[in-house]
């Protein structure tokens, strides 16, 4: 256990990280990037451009500062963090590259306030949660080692097929190059792809498993990502995806992890279940929403999937077709850009946002089990909006890639 000098000592730091903690968080990427270069391929180069995992980890350092003398709160950030950790492949030997950089870090941003007391404090209280990680990223190479057909690290997969969804979206069916069996997956879930960069190493990519479990495959549907922002890349992998790796191609894939899922053992189908999608977080959605319609075939679902307009949208006519073939099913399609050629959208598939007036037209209320994933700005107005409802949070599950708590801050 932690010592108390060290808690009252991490837990002091709070306001000043909260004060500083992008400028350190940008402060130690770039120095542990200069330092130990060897660990670039674990990271994602858009998402540092755009400055989401400097936020992000911003984030997780002041949520660690201030909550240390009760980190039963956090043992949700901490499932996140060891599944997303494991389905990279992060071992304890990068724990002290982190960590030897991240107390350097402190001292250099904040200098002559970051005493020897703080470092040590600090020194300690890292030690504690990266033990604490380690122990359970362990039982998860473990756990997926263990299933039928499971593996640990990077496996070989073919290209079985690679079917255009949208605009912008490309599905591809992945099985073992080994044609070994695959194991099943929580609906939700994610794998990870690794490829080749132009420079001879790897990089590496999380992409959401999008159809359900049981299939001889796994599919991925991928976004082409164009930045359209000066000196921010497009996306390396999603474009290298789309225009290079066709049927027959093998790319190495890890293990599904990932703490948001549907679990048909544990979720209460007494309550309607509600799906809201923005954009390509549809992925994981639409796996929930097949295993939930096989597994149960009264319970009400709603599904609402918002996007841009019907040209980037994937799966349309499957969704279509599942509400004709499901009468517990009902669909909703919300475009905010106007309908083409200034026609009606007319039925389910309406023009504008999915923001609480419209929520209030087609929730069943408040009892029902809710699941979201999509963009930052959609994911917080459907947070926000539905805890303003009234909708307890332990019916909230999301898939939300930064700091959680900027879904509750004004």
């Amino acid at each position: 256990m932690l010592s108390e000098k060290t808690i009252a000592t991490v837990k002091a730091t709070a306001p000043v990280l909260a004060e500083h903690g992008e400028t350190l968080t940008r402060h130690f990427y770039k120095r542990m990037f200069t330092h130990n270069p060897e660990v670039a391929p674990f990271f994602n180069p858009a998402h540092q451009a755009a400055g989401k995992q400097q936020r992000a980890l911003a984030g997780a350092i002041i949520a660690y500062a201030s909550n240390i003398e009760n980190l039963e709160v956090l043992s949700g950030a901490v499932e996140l963090i060891a599944q997303k950790h494991a389905s990279l492949m992060i071992k304890p030997e990068h724990y002290p590259i982190v960590g030897e950089n991240l107390l350097a870090s402190i001292r250099e941003v904040l200098g002559e306030a970051a005493t020897d007391d703080i470092i040590n404090a600090w020194a300690e209280a890292y030690g504690f949660l990266a033990n604490i990680l380690m122990g359970r990223e362990a039982e998860i190479y473990t756990e997926n080692a263990k299933k039928p057909g499971g593996w640990e690290g990077f496996k070989p997969f073919r290209v079985i097929r690679k079917e255009r969804e949208s605009d912008i979206i490309t599905s591809f069916y992945l099985a073992p190059a080994d044609g070994a069996p695959l194991p099943l997956f929580k609906p939700g879930q994610y794998i990870t792809v690794r490829l080749s960069t132009l420079d001879g190493h790897t990089t590496m990519r999380n992409y959401s498993l999008s159809d359900m479990p049981g299939q001889d495959w796994y599919r991925i549907s991928v976004k082409r990502e164009e930045s359209g922002k000066a000196g921010t890349p497009d996306g390396y992998i999603s474009n290298l995806l789309h225009s290079a790796i066709e049927v027959g191609a093998e790319i190495d894939l890890a293990p599904p992890c990932g703490e948001f899922f549907f679990d048909t053992d544990a979720d209460d189908n007494a309550q309607p279940l509600v799906l809201l999608a923005g954009g390509v977080g549809i992925t994981p959605i639409s796996s929930i929403l097949k295993t939930a319609l096989e597994s149960d075939s009264d319970r009400r679902i709603l599904l609402v999937h918002a996007c841009l307009n019907e040209g980037v949208q994937p799966f349309r006519s499957v969704f279509d077709a599942l509400a004709k073939e499901h009468a517990n099913l009902t669909v909703h399609y919300r475009y905010s850009d106007p309908a083409a050629d200034d026609t009606q959208r007319t039925g389910n598939a309406t023009t504008g946002f999915v923001d609480a007036a419209f929520l209030e037209t087609v929730l069943p209320g408040p009892d029902a089990q809710f699941y979201f994933c999509g963009p930052q700005p959609f994911m917080v107005n459907v947070f926000r909006t539905l805890a303003a409802q009234g909708v307890p949070e332990d019916r909230l599950k999301f898939e939300f890639f930064g700091p959680r708590e900027a879904l509750k801050a004004a």
